[in-house]
């Protein structure tokens, strides 16, 4: 009896892992394996914004958001990097300027302008939140000569219900400038901003 016990409970578990790994498989925070290339990149990136903030108390030194615009954006490309322990501990999909468009897919070009309805490139400072057009959003502080416009020309970090959740093979849509991403994944972001006792910095590069 022993014997038949263990074994009904054996099958019991392996059913119940099969559903909790069926269930998390379908989440888009599952980490994408990268080539060497691109982990090189983001672990780069995370240097750079750890040389920018160190002795500045101003900025949260443990998480930063990192976009890398190469990436299509039918695929996760907004990371949430721990700089503690260089790694991935989440990411979603992210949409760009329509400014930024160009008749060539996979190029995009970049722009500070006003009126552009592009995305700029740099770091930026995840500023106080407040309701617009789009609900609760995040100021952006550009940074950089790249993205020093960005809060005159109301560059936020807001979602929007046509980003879908996960992954794709094609585009996704295009917002006037603005870090656009997926409700579901905005809600995972809203909570590290507003736990957050200092400034997340958010880096966009291509």
């Amino acid at each position: 009896m022993k014997k038949l016990f263990f074994v009904l409970m054996s099958i019991v578990m392996l059913m119940f892992s099969i559903k909790i790994l069926s269930k998390n498989t379908n989440d888009s925070s599952i980490i994408s394996v990268f080539n060497n290339a691109t982990e090189e990149k983001l672990f780069n990136r995370a240097k750079n914004i750890k040389k920018f903030i160190v002795n500045n108390s101003k900025y949260n030194n443990e998480i930063a958001f990192i976009i890398d615009m190469k990436i299509m954006s039918g695929k996760n490309r907004f990371f949430v990097y721990d700089l503690k322990n260089n790694v991935i501990i989440d990411q979603g999909l992210v949409a760009h300027g329509i400014g930024s468009q160009t008749k060539t897919e996979g190029e995009l070009i970049f722009s500070n302008e006003p009126n552009s309805l592009s995305t700029s490139l740099g770091k930026y400072s995840v500023g106080s939140s407040y309701n617009g057009q789009f609900g609760k959003s995040y100021k952006l502080f550009g940074l950089e000569e790249t993205n020093n416009k960005a809060f005159a020309r109301n560059i936020v970090l807001h979602k929007y219900f046509k980003v879908p959740f996960g992954e794709q093979e094609s585009p996704i849509c295009k917002s006037f400038g603005c870090p656009m991403i997926n409700v579901e994944f905005y809600k995972r972001i809203e909570k590290l901003i507003d736990n957050s006792k200092t400034n997340i910095i958010l880096d966009i590069f291509y």
